[in-house]
Formats: C-alpha cells, structure tokens, sequence
C-alpha cells in the first residue's frame, strides 16, 4: 500500500519545512498542498520526484472534496498529515471586513478540523497529525484578537483529538512556536526593523515537531519564548498579559 504525507501551505515557511523532512521519512509521496503551483512545482525541483504539486485553495468549497476524491482514487495510507495552512495579520479588530473574517476562520479553523476527519479513515496505527497553532494560543492577544483566537482554536481542538484517538494508535499533535521568520512575519515598520524576541528559524521548530509527533507528545513548544508564554500566561492574571503584550505590538500595528 502506498504511504503519503500531506502538508498544506507547503509552499513557503514551516510548510516548506516540513515538506523537505517529510520527503526523507518512509513515505512514498509528499503531498504539497497550497494556492502557488509556481512556488510548489520549484519546491518539487529542488526536492524531487517525491513531491506531489497540489495547488488549490483550501478556502474554496470544492477543495476539500478534490482531496477526498484523490485519496479514494490512490488507496493510500496516510502517515502524516500536517495542518500548516494560514493566515495572519496585526491590526486593530476593526479593520477587518467580513470577507477577511470569514476566511481567517475558514483557513485557520474549519479546514484543520475538516482535513483530520477527511484523512483519519486512511490512517493507521503510527499515522501522525501535527496541526500548527501558535504561541500567541497562550492568551488574548490585542491587535492579533483574531489569529490568537484562531490558534487557541487549533490548539484545544487538537489536544482534544489526541486524547480521543489514544487508543488507536494515532497520534494529534499541537505545534506552538514563538515568533518563526516565514512570509506571513514582516520585517520592517516605517522603515526600521521590528526587533520581535525570540525568532526563530523555521527548520529548527519543524524538525521538534516531528520529533514530539514521534514521541506520541500532544503538545510541541518550541523556544524559550515560547516557553515563557507559557508560563506568564499560567502565572500572571489575563489582564496584565494582555497590557503587556498590547504595549509591545502597540509600535507596529499596521493601521
């Protein structure tokens, strides 16, 4: 039976990250999922044979169902499935229309949920699904309310699942990395770079969290930043987090 691996927003970042691990994993195919078929077709240059270009818009209706006809047709098993897929930006909750609300959600929220259950009856005991929230899951975050509130979706929902699939031997796990230099991140603010603590290369928060994935772990923190969330979001009232991280993005908040 032929085993694949399936990544979205495999084009750029921590999806082309975990596109190139994936592709030395024993799997027969990497599924690289995005909008760019430019981008994904030079990522299949540069990786192989072993890349499946797959260019769609997983916010489009018939997306997911092309998915789930493709795995009906192969008859492959899946071993990994990497919800990466999303979108962000900084600014205050009242710029954004409805149109950009709508399909924040949709990416970030519906279609993780939608993908586990399209691929989870072509899993197997060993299978792994990593679904990749964020640092920002830790608490409300002022100028980032909708991305934050979106990966503490990702984040609840996917522990959730671990826990439900324990005794199948498939395991979910929740990846929350701090700030990761991808395109999604912008370097520069009126000019001046933005100084964010605690960035990160994106090959290095991959590699962990295929690690933990591995290790049946239902959470991947990678960072100390990260970690430091963690903890200030345990130990400190919400409030006062929020103070702190509003006065720290205040100076780049894109108007």
């Amino acid at each position: 039976m032929k085993t694949i691996a399936l990544v979205t927003g495999a084009s750029g970042g921590l999806g082309r990250e975990f596109t190139r691990l994936l592709c030395a994993e024993a799997v027969d195919e990497v599924w690289a999922v995005a909008r760019g078929e430019q981008k994904l077709n030079a990522l299949r240059g540069k990786l192989g044979e072993k890349v499946v270009v797959l260019a769609m818009d997983l916010t489009q209706p018939d997306a997911l169902q092309k998915l789930t006809e493709r795995l009906q047709q192969s008859g492959a098993q899946v071993r990994y499935l990497v919800n990466n897929a999303g979108l962000a930006r900084m600014a205050p909750c009242q710029n954004f229309d409805s149109a950009e609300i709508k399909k924040t959600v949709m990416l970030n929220c519906t279609v993780p949920a939608q993908l586990c259950n399209v691929c989870l009856p072509y899993m197997g005991p060993g299978s792994r699904i990593l679904t990749i929230s964020s640092a920002a899951s830790f608490q409300p975050i002022a100028y980032l309310a909708l991305y934050a509130a979106s990966k503490a979706f990702e984040r609840y929902y996917t522990r959730a699942l671990h826990l439900e699939l324990k005794d199948t031997g498939i395991t979910a796990t929740t990846v929350c990395p701090g700030w990761v230099k991808t395109e999604l991140l912008w370097q520069t603010h009126d000019g001046k770079e933005i100084q964010f603590p605690g960035i990160t290369e994106a090959g290095p928060v991959a590699a962990k969290a295929l690690q933990d994935a591995k290790r049946g772990r239902a959470m991947s923190v990678f960072g100390w930043y990260a970690v430091y969330l963690r903890l200030q979001a345990k130990l400190l009232p919400t409030g006062g987090v929020m103070a702190l991280w509003a006065h720290g993005v205040a100076p780049y908040v894109k108007q």
